[in-house]
C-alpha cells in the first residue's frame, strides 16, 4: 500500500511514519497542506492521513478539493480538534474516519487498517484467484492454505497486479506502489522482483503475465503455467 502523510509536527510524523514503514507499506511525507494537494493531484494514493491544522493550506480545504475531484481515497483525519461539531464537519467534508491527538498509535494502526481493508477488498476480508489466498491488510498469503513466503517488495507486487483484476498494471503504476519518494525502484530492480514473484508461484495456478508495452496482468493458468 502507498500511503500519504500530510502532517506537520515532525514528532508525530516520524512516529507514524515508522509505524506504517514497519507494516511494509510506502510512505510519503508532506507538511503543508500545499504540498498535500500537489501530491494527491499527481500521485496515486492508498489511504491519505491528514492533519488539519497545516500551514499553507488548511486540511479541511485539502480534504474538500479531493473530494471536489471525486477521488475516492479513504481518508483518515488526525487533529487536535476535538469538539462534535468539528468531527461532523470534517466528516461531511468526505472523512473517513477521525482521530484526535494524542493517541496511541495502536489504536491508529487499527483504524488504519480498517479502512485499507474495507478500501482494498471493497469489504470482503481477503481476495482469492484460484488456489491463491490474500489477505492485503495483514501483508500474508497462502497458497493451499499453506503460508506463502514473500519479501515485502514481492508482496507489494503481488498486491497491486491482485487489486486490478482483470486490468493491465504498467511498470509505472508498480514501482509508484512499491516506492516511496525517499526510496528508488530501478527497472532492473522492477525485473528481479518480478521474476521471484513469478518463481514462487509456478504451479499455483496463478501468474503474472507480461503484456508487451502495457504492462503486467495477474491471472488464472493452467497447470502448465499457460492462461486457463
Amino acid at each position: 500500500m502507498r500511503i500519504l502523510l500530510a502532517e506537520d509536527d515532525p514528532s508525530i510524523a516520524e512516529g507514524i511514519c515508522a509505524s506504517l514503514r514497519h507494516g511494509n507499506h510506502a510512505v510519503d511525507h508532506v507538511a503543508s497542506g500545499q504540498l498535500a494537494d500537489a501530491a494527491l493531484r499527481n500521485h496515486d494514493y492508498d489511504l491519505l492521513v491528514l492533519d488539519l491544522g497545516l500551514p499553507q493550506l488548511d486540511g479541511s480545504e485539502v480534504l474538500r478539493r479531493l473530494r471536489a475531484r471525486g477521488s475516492g481515497v479513504p481518508v483518515l483525519v488526525v487533529t487536535a480538534r476535538d469538539g462534535l461539531d468539528e468531527r461532523i464537519r470534517v466528516l461531511d467534508l468526505g472523512a473517513d474516519d477521525y482521530l484526535v491527538k494524542p493517541f496511541a498509535l495502536s489504536e491508529f494502526e487499527a483504524r488504519m487498517r480498517a479502512l485499507l481493508r474495507r478500501s482494498s477488498s471493497q469489504g470482503v476480508p481477503e481476495l482469492r484467484l484460484g488456489r491463491l489466498r490474500l489477505d492485503l491488510p495483514g501483508h500474508r498469503a497462502w497458497l493451499d492454505g499453506e503460508p506463502l513466503e514473500l519479501t515485502a517488495r514481492e508482496f507489494g507486487l503481488l498486491e497491486a497486479l491482485a487489486l486490478r483484476p482483470d486490468r493491465v498494471t504498467s511498470r509505472v503504476q508498480l514501482i509508484e506502489a512499491l516506492c516511496s519518494w525517499d526510496e528508488e525502484l530501478t527497472d532492473n530492480g522492477l525485473d528481479i522482483a518480478i521474476h521471484r514473484l513469478r518463481r514462487k508461484l509456478e504451479g499455483s495456478g496463478v501468474g503474472v503475465r507480461t503484456i508487451r508495452g502495457l504492462g503486467y496482468l495477474l491471472e488464472e493458468t493452467a497447470e502448465d503455467g499457460n492462461p486457463a
